[in-house]
C-alpha cells in the first residue's frame, strides 16, 4: 500500500468518525474495533447524524439512557479512547445537551467524572439541590479541582505581586539597612571612580522598613450569576492566594441581588466556593455600595470587579459609585470574565460607559491576571488584551 493510499484511508477513516455513518455521510468507510467503540461513544453523545442534525420526528437520536452506571460505563469509555481535554469537552456536552446534571448528585457518578473548573461550575449550580449523601464527594470533586489550580497559579502570582509592592514601596532615602544595593549599584555604575576601584552612589534606592506591614488593599467583587461560575472558580483560588500574602489586605465579596462578605473563609477557597450561589440576579449598584463602605485607604485600594455587566439595579448609581471611588484615588479595574472560556457576553453599554470614566472593561484570562494586579498596584496602565479594544478598554487605559 503506497503512502497517498493510507493518508487517505486515515483521512477517510476521520471524516467517518465525524459525520457519523448515516447513509448519506459518502465516506462509505467500515469501522471495527477501537474505531468502532469510539463511533458508539460519539453516538451515545452527538447521535449519528454528528453535524448537528436531527432524526425526522426532530428528536436528537443521541441518548445515554437513564441511569448512573450506563453514563458511569460511557465516561469509562471516553476515557479509555480520547485525551483528557477531549474527554472534559465531552461531558460538558453530555451535562448540557442530554441533561445529566441530576446524575451529578450521585456520589458514584461523581466519582467517575474527569473534574475541571466547568464541572466544578456546574456542581455549585446544584448545591442547594444536593443530597447529603452526595455532598462529601462533591467537595472531594471540588478540593481537588481547586488544589490543582492552586499549584498552577499560586507561585507566579506571589513572586508577580511581590515585586509589584516592593517597587510601589520603594523610597529614594533609605536607611542603611533598607537599601537594595543591587539596584543602587546598577543604578550608579556610571558614577564609577577606575582609580580608586569603587562606586560613589549618588542615588540610593530601596525599600520602605515596613516590609511586613498591609501595603495595599484589595477588594474581588464577583458576580455570582450563572454565566460567570468559571469566573467564581479563579477568583475564589486567587482570592485564598492573595490572601495568603502579609502585604496584601484582601476581601472577597460575592453578589447577586443580595451581597456576601465571605472574607472569612479565604483561607479555603472551597468553603468560598461552597457559600456561593450561582444563578439568579444581579445588583451591582448594591455590590459596589458595600465594597465602598469597606475601604479605609483609598489611595492603597484596588477594587476589582468580575463581571458581565448586565446589571439588574441602578445603573445611573453604579456609574456614580464608580466615579466616586476612582475620584478618592481608589484603582477600578473591571474583569468581563475570569477564564479561559474566550470571548465573553457581556453588556457593551456599560462596559463603553465604565471606560468613558477611565475604569477600563475587559477579559481576563487566569494567566493574564497576576499582570493585571501587579500594573493596578503600581498604578500603571494595565495590560489590556487587544481583543478588548472594542469594550473601549484600550482608550480608557490611556486616559
Amino acid at each position: 500500500m503506497t503512502t497517498s493510499t493510507t493518508t487517505g484511508d486515515e483521512r477517510l477513516r476521520r471524516w467517518r468518525l465525524v459525520l457519523g455513518g448515516d447513509a448519506a455521510d459518502g465516506t462509505g468507510c467500515q469501522l471495527s474495533g477501537q474505531d468502532a467503540a469510539m463511533d458508539g461513544a460519539l453516538t451515545a453523545l452527538y447521535g449519528s447524524g454528528r453535524g448537528g442534525q436531527r432524526n425526522p420526528g426532530g428528536s436528537r437520536s443521541a441518548g445515554l439512557g437513564a441511569s448512573a452506571p450506563s453514563v458511569a460505563r460511557w465516561l469509562g469509555d471516553i476515557r479509555t479512547y480520547f485525551p483528557s481535554s477531549v474527554v472534559q469537552v465531552m461531558q460538558r456536552d453530555a451535562i448540557d445537551r442530554l441533561g445529566l446534571s441530576t446524575l451529578l448528585l450521585e456520589p458514584e457518578m461523581l466519582e467517575a467524572v474527569d473534574a475541571d473548573v466547568h464541572l466544578v461550575g456546574t456542581l455549585l449550580s446544584l448545591n442547594k439541590a444536593m443530597p447529603e449523601t452526595t455532598k462529601e464527594t462533591a467537595r472531594a470533586v471540588v478540593r481537588k479541582v481547586v488544589d490543582d489550580l492552586e499549584k498552577k497559579l499560586a507561585t507566579r502570582t506571589r513572586s508577580t505581586l511581590t515585586g509589584a509592592l516592593d517597587r510601589s514601596a520603594r523610597i529614594s532615602r533609605p536607611r542603611h539597612h533598607d537599601i537594595d544595593w543591587n539596584r543602587t549599584i546598577a543604578a550608579n555604575l556610571k558614577h564609577y571612580l577606575p582609580e580608586y576601584r569603587t562606586i560613589v552612589p549618588e542615588r540610593l534606592i530601596g525599600y520602605g522598613r515596613a516590609a511586613q506591614s498591609v501595603k495595599k488593599e484589595v477588594i474581588l467583587c464577583i458576580d455570582q450569576s450563572g454565566s460567570m461560575a468559571a469566573s467564581v472558580v479563579y477568583a475564589s483560588v486567587f482570592g485564598a492566594v492573595l490572601a495568603s500574602m502579609r502585604s496584601i489586605q484582601t476581601r472577597l465579596v460575592v453578589f447577586d441581588t443580595a451581597v456576601v462578605d465571605l472574607t472569612d473563609q479565604l483561607d479555603d477557597p472551597v468553603d468560598v466556593l461552597f457559600g456561593t450561589q450561582l444563578g439568579g440576579g444581579t445588583d451591582i449598584n448594591r455590590a459596589l455600595a458595600y465594597c465602598q463602605s469597606q475601604i479605609t485607604r483609598p489611595a492603597e485600594t484596588v477594587v476589582v470587579l468580575i463581571s458581565d455587566l448586565y446589571e439588574g439595579g441602578i445603573r445611573d448609581e453604579m456609574l456614580k459609585r464608580v466615579a466616586a471611588m476612582k475620584a478618592s484615588g481608589v484603582q477600578f479595574v473591571t474583569l468581563l470574565a475570569l477564564s479561559d472560556e474566550g470571548a465573553p457576553a457581556y453588556d457593551r453599554e456599560h462596559a463603553a460607559a465604565l471606560a468613558a470614566l477611565g475604569a477600563p472593561a475587559f477579559a481576563c484570562t487566569p494567566d493574564l491576571f497576576p499582570e493585571v494586579m501587579a500594573a493596578a498596584i503600581e498604578k500603571r496602565p494595565l495590560p489590556i488584551p487587544d481583543s478588548a479594544a472594542e469594550t473601549g478598554g484600550a482608550a480608557a487605559n490611556r486616559i
